[in-house]
């Protein structure tokens, strides 16, 4: 697929998760205030901070899919890595800061919020499924981290949504029935929706620092990409196998010997086969660096 269109695929799944989220953090702040629901209110600082992460998605996107240049030999794929990793670090931000306004919160008299706080929780549990799996399919179909990256803010936003409503749901139930620790649903509801978040956050910048520090690919990935290689008769021996991710695509690093006698053609036409096939396998290898040693 041409970059332009791979390009313009993520803008469009940044500017529907930017508008989307837009709308749920007014209508999440508005009622989960006016509700007395802390943790809708927790849930829409959330959603404040998925905007936030799509408007960066959104700057970010024409720098990653640029091509190599003469300053960037490589590529520019770990744009995308950084943007996963910055969101990753605001969102590990709102888990903290929720916890705060949740503990705090118990140590003020609890009042049951208003059912109005419920529904907005199920309308946007329904509207982030929705997205999540749309964002999701794109960003497998792409294999961009940036677009990966709203998939899981949206993921987030799903088991935060469901922990809003049944808090609040356990809120009202204790004001209704006079259950005096149900009362306390909301508050819980809260400090669950920022342990979601800070799991969330903790995958993400996982996955980032692994990709900046260059982490080895998966070893499953890594054995495919060696029975390929080791099909070839003239490969008498892999002496090394590197692979590390570089954003959307897979940079190969490979040394191997062939027979001692073998001219510098043969040499060169035999790597060539061997890039084209692993390529042809696994399309999301950008380039294949092989290195020929004399095998007696």
């Amino acid at each position: 697929m041409a970059l332009s269109t791979r390009e313009q695929l993520a803008k469009k799944v940044a500017w529907i998760s930017v508008i989307s989220n837009i709308l749920l953090t007014i209508g999440k702040l508005v009622i989960g205030w006016a509700a007395n629901s802390d943790a809708v209110f927790a849930d829409g600082i959330h959603s404040a901070a998925d905007v936030f992460a799509s408007v960066i998605v959104l700057f970010v996107i024409k720098i990653a899919n640029k091509p190599a240049d003469l300053e960037h030999p490589y590529g520019h794929g770990k744009a995308e890595v950084i943007v996963s990793g910055i969101v990753g670090i605001v969102l590990f931000a709102v888990s903290l800061y929720v916890v705060y306004e949740a503990i705090i919160g118990l140590f003020h008299p609890i009042t049951a919020p208003n059912i109005l706080a419920m529904w907005i929780a199920i309308i946007s549990y329904g509207a982030k499924e929705y997205l999540y799996r749309y964002s999701m399919k794109i960003a497998k179909e792409q294999k961009s981290k940036a677009i990966e990256a709203i998939a899981f803010d949206h993921k987030a936003d799903i088991v935060a949504s469901i922990a809003a409503a049944v808090g609040v749901i356990l809120s009202i139930i204790g004001d209704k029935f006079d259950i005096k620790f149900l009362l306390f649903g909301d508050k819980v509801a809260s400090i669950i929706v920022a342990y979601l978040i800070f799991k969330i956050s903790k995958e993400m910048l996982k996955e980032a620092f692994d990709i900046l520090l260059e982490r080895n690919i998966d070893s499953a990935i890594l054995k495919d990409y060696e029975s390929i290689i080791a099909s070839f008769s003239e490969v008498k021996r892999i002496d090394r196998l590197r692979a590390r991710e570089h954003g959307h695509y897979v940079l190969v690093d490979l040394r191997i010997s062939i027979d001692h006698d073998k001219t510098i053609k043969e040499g060169h036409d035999l790597s060539r086969e061997i890039k084209k096939k692993l390529m042809k396998k696994h399309d999301n290898i950008e380039e294949v660096l092989i290195h020929l040693n004399p095998y007696y």
